[in-house]
């Protein structure tokens, strides 16, 4: 039985997050349009970073930039 030691996200801002956070990121693409992160994640702790990362202030930083460009995009 083997063990998945991948984490894989397509936000490009919990991505950032998690490198913060020490897991090793193993390859970035784009893929038809999307972005693809996968990390090295040995000790499972991808998830419970994701989370961490909604609670956080980092969280918060990205939302304002999407706002503000938004804003910028509309004008």
């Amino acid at each position: 039985m083997s063990t998945v030691t991948e984490y894989t996200t397509s936000d490009l801002a919990l991505a950032a997050f998690l490198v913060m956070r020490g897991l090793p990121l193993l390859s970035a693409n784009r893929i038809q349009g999307r972005f693809e992160f996968i990390f090295d994640d040995k000790n499972q702790e991808g998830h419970v970073f994701s989370i961490e990362f909604i609670n956080s202030e980092f969280s918060k930083f990205d939302n304002h930039v999407r706002t503000l460009k938004k804003i910028l995009y509309k004008s």
